[in-house]
C-alpha cells in the first residue's frame, strides 16, 4: 500500500492527514497554535509558530499511523490564503511575524490605490476587488514600516511568500522559493489571465519583483521533504490554497460544479473551466488550480459568518451550550416564525461587501423564543449562501443542478436540508470531512502518478443527500424576507 501525507496549514492549527490509495483517511494530527493581536484590527502568526506546529503535527500523523516513511509516495501543501510573509533570502530569518488574512491594518494603502484610479485596474488583472483582505498591500506596509527592508527587498536580499511558500522553504532540501498559481492569484499583484506577476500593480505599491517567489503549477514536484524530518527524502508535489484545494477535493472538475466549505466563515467555488468570468456581482474570479501550464478559473463567494455565528449563539448569548445542541434547538420549532438574523457582526462578504452593515435580528414578536432565534441564525449561512449561488449564475450563465458541501456546518442536516430547500438545488455531502487536505492528497497524488485524473473521481464518495422539498412560492416569500432584512442591516454603522 502507498500513501500521501497531506499538511493543512490553517488560521489556527496546522494539522497533517495521511490517506491511502482509496484516498481514505489512515491518521490525522492537529496543533493549535497562537493568534497574536498587537493592536485592535491587526492579527499576526508568528512565522516559527506556523513552521514548528506543522513539522510535529507531520511527525506525529506518522508516527500514529505506523507507515513507513517509504510508502509515502509525495507531500502536498494547502494553507491559509493571503498571509503574508518575508524573510532573508540567506539565513531565512522572517523580518517580522506573518500579516494573517484577516487582519485591517493595511485598509488605508488599499484606499490610496482606490483614490489613485487603480480599482478597476486591479479588478481587471486580478480578479480581485480591492481589499487589506490580499497580501499585496501587506507586502508594501512591511516594507514601508521596517527599517532597512525597501533597500534590502531591491538588493535580492529578501523573499516574500504566502505559507505555502513559507514551508516549502523550510521542509525541503532545496529551499525553492516558489509559491503556486493559486496562492499567487490570491495577492493582488498577478495577472491571472497573462499568469505573471503584474509590473504595473508592483509599481503601485512599490515592490520590488526581486522579492517575489517563482509561480509554478498546482500539481508538480518543487522539492524534497528533508531527509532528517522522517528518515526519507519525500517529494514535495502539490501547493494548492485552501479554498482551491477543497474545490479539487469535491471532485468539481466541470464546468458549472461548486461546493461551499462551511467553516468559521462560508466559501463557494464554481469551476468556470478554461474561461475566466468577470463578475458583475462582486464576486472574486480566481484560479481553482492550474495543470500543465493550463489554469481552469473559478468564481468565489466569501460569507464571514457561518459557524461563527452558531459560536456566538454558544458563547455570547448562551442560547446553546455546544454548537451540535443548535440543531436540537431549531427542532423545537417548526419554522423561524418570521424571525430574520442577519449576522453582519464584521460587516457583510459576498456580493455586498458592506463593511458598515452590522448583526440585526428582525420579525421578533412576543412569541418568539430561543428555538426561532436559533433557527433564525441557522438560516442565515444557507441564506447567505444563497445570495452567493445567484450571483454565479447571473454572472456565469451556469447553473448548477449540485452543490457539494463539506466543513464543520455541513453535518447539521436541518441546516442542510434548509441550503437545498432556499436554492431549490440538491445538496450533496462528502463522506470524507478531510476535503481540504484530500484536494492537496490527489494533487500530490496526480504529480507522482499515483491516481489518473478519471481515478481521482472515484475517490469521492457520497455522505449524505438533501433534495429541495419546499414549495417554490414559499421559497420566494422566505427568500424575500431574507432580502428585506438585509437591507435593514446595511450602512447601520454609518448612522
Amino acid at each position: 500500500m502507498k500513501y500521501i501525507l497531506s499538511l493543512d496549514q490553517g488560521t489556527t492549527s496546522s494539522r497533517a492527514v495521511l490517506f491511502d490509495q482509496k484516498g481514505q483517511v489512515v491518521a490525522l494530527h492537529s496543533i493549535e497554535f497562537p493568534q497574536l493581536f498587537p493592536e485592535p484590527g491587526w492579527v499576526e502568526h508568528d512565522p516559527y509558530d506556523i513552521l514548528q506546529s506543522q513539522l510535529d503535527s507531520l511527525k506525529q500523523v506518522v508516527q500514529k499511523s505506523a507507515v513507513h516513511p517509504k510508502d509515502i509516495m509525495a507531500v502536498g501543501i494547502t494553507n491559509q490564503r493571503e498571509t503574508t510573509l518575508i524573510w532573508d533570502r540567506v539565513t531565512g530569518k522572517p523580518l517580522c511575524n506573518a500579516i494573517v488574512w484577516q487582519c485591517r491594518r493595511t485598509a488605508p494603502l488599499v484606499e490610496r490605490l482606490k483614490q489613485d484610479g487603480l480599482g478597476n485596474v486591479i479588478r481587471d488583472r486580478t480578479g480581485l476587488i480591492p481589499d487589506a483582505y490580499f497580501s499585496g498591500t501587506k507586502i508594501q506596509w512591511m516594507l514601508e514600516q521596517i527599517p532597512g527592508a525597501q533597500e534590502r527587498a531591491e538588493n535580492g536580499e529578501l523573499c516574500f511568500g504566502t505559507v505555502d511558500s513559507w514551508l516549502t522553504y523550510n521542509l525541503t532540501e532545496e529551499k525553492p522559493h516558489v509559491t503556486d498559481a493559486t496562492n499567487a492569484a490570491r495577492t493582488m499583484l498577478f495577472n491571472i489571465y497573462e499568469q505573471d506577476w503584474d509590473e504595473m500593480l508592483l509599481r503601485a505599491m512599490n515592490i520590488p519583483a526581486l522579492i517575489l517567489p517563482k509561480v509554478v503549477d498546482t500539481s508538480g514536484i518543487v522539492g524534497h521533504l528533508k531527509k532528517e524530518i522522517l528518515g526519507e527524502s519525500i517529494p514535495v508535489a502539490a501547493l494548492v490554497g485552501d479554498q482551491h484545494a477543497a474545490l479539487f477535493g469535491q471532485v468539481c472538475f466541470q464546468s458549472g460544479m461548486v461546493k461551499n466549505t462551511y467553516g468559521t466563515g462560508c466559501f463557494m467555488l464554481m469551476n468556470t473551466g478554461s474561461m475566466p468570468v468577470r463578475s458583475m456581482s462582486n464576486l472574486v474570479t480566481t484560479i481553482g488550480w492550474r495543470l500543465d501550464g493550463k489554469p481552469c478559473y473559478a468564481l468565489e463567494g466569501s460569507v464571514f459568518m457561518a459557524g461563527a455565528s452558531i459560536q456566538w449563539l454558544r458563547d455570547e448569548m448562551k442560547m446553546i451550550s455546544t454548537s451540535a445542541e443548535s440543531e436540537e434547538v431549531a427542532k423545537t420549532v417548526a419554522d423561524s416564525g418570521g424571525v430574520y438574523l442577519v449576522p453582519a457582526f464584521t460587516g457583510l462578504g459576498a456580493p455586498h461587501w458592506d463593511m458598515y452593515a452590522r448583526g440585526t435580528i428582525v420579525g421578533l414578536t412576543r412569541g418568539a423564543g430561543r428555538g426561532h432565534v436559533v433557527r433564525a441564525a441557522l438560516e442565515s449561512i444557507a441564506y447567505q449562501s444563497r445570495d452567493v449561488l445567484d450571483a454565479m449564475i447571473r454572472d456565469s450563465g451556469l447553473k448548477p443542478s449540485v452543490i457539494r458541501v463539506d466543513g464543520g456546518a455541513s453535518r447539521n442536516n436541518l441546516l442542510m436540508q434548509f441550503q437545498a430547500d432556499i436554492t431549490g438545488t440538491q445538496v450533496l455531502r462528502s463522506m470524507n470531512s478531510e476535503t481540504t487536505a484530500l484536494g492537496a492528497a490527489m494533487l500530490a497524488g496526480l504529480a507522482v502518478g499515483m491516481w489518473t485524473q478519471r481515478q481521482l473521481e472515484e475517490l469521492w464518495l457520497q455522505g449524505g443527500q438533501f433534495d429541495p422539498q419546499m414549495d417554490g412560492g414559499l421559497r420566494a416569500t422566505m427568500y424575500n424576507g431574507w432580502q428585506r432584512a438585509v437591507e435593514r442591516a446595511k450602512d447601520w454603522a454609518e448612522l
